[in-house]
């Protein structure tokens, strides 16, 4: 068993229980989604204010909304291209957000060390590459959910940074295993190439 089918076993067995009762609320997975996004915006304002405890707490309540989406789509059949992209770019957004709050709260300290604002910046950017790498691979018809860190790692780990007030070391984590994971995935995709001829 690969890190991506432990994944998806673990996922399953949190969202299971919880999407056979959302399903017959006739809640919709794309309002879910919205739920994910908007609980993101208020952490990153509570963030923003320092409040890195609530903010933390409400990382980690968003993502268990963005791990039911999915999993209510699949469950119920409403899976559709839109709610696909919807849930993308909302996932985007979230993370943007929530870094860009904590820049907020470090640039208003004016005391903090100057690498923070690289390190969130690298953070920031190492996570849009993660998926894009991703959405170009599958868009030339390749497989490519393979690496380390994927968004679910990247929201525990910030959320844990948050809670116990070690934003620092988060970050340095972070920027660590999303470069990992970017190299683990173009090396990915490229052998992929190397067996097709592309």
């Amino acid at each position: 068993m690969n890190l991506t089918d432990i994944r998806r076993n673990l996922a399953h067995r949190i969202t299971d229980p919880i999407v056979r009762t959302l399903s017959k609320s006739g809640i919709t997975p794309n309002t879910l989604t919205l739920i994910n996004l908007a609980l993101n915006i208020v952490a990153a304002y509570v963030i923003a204010t320092g409040h890195f405890l609530v903010g933390g707490t409400l990382v980690l309540v968003a993502g268990l909304f963005d791990l039911l989406d999915g999993a209510l789509a699949r469950f119920s059949g409403q899976t559709t291209k839109f709610g696909a992209v919807l849930d993308s770019v909302s996932d985007r957004i979230s993370e943007a957000a929530i870094l860009c709050g904590l820049l907020v709260w470090y640039i208003r300290q004016g005391t903090s060390p100057e690498i923070v604002p690289v390190l969130i910046f690298a953070v920031l950017t190492g996570s849009f590459l993660v998926s894009y790498v991703r959405a170009r691979a599958e868009g030339l018809g390749w497989q490519c959910q393979v690496g380390l860190f994927t968004r679910a790692e990247r929201v525990i780990v910030l959320a844990i940074g948050l809670l116990v007030n070690q934003i620092l070391i988060a970050l340095c984590v972070l920027v660590v295993l999303v470069s990992i994971t970017v190299v683990q995935r173009l090396v990915y995709v490229w052998k992929q190439g190397r067996i097709r001829g592309d």
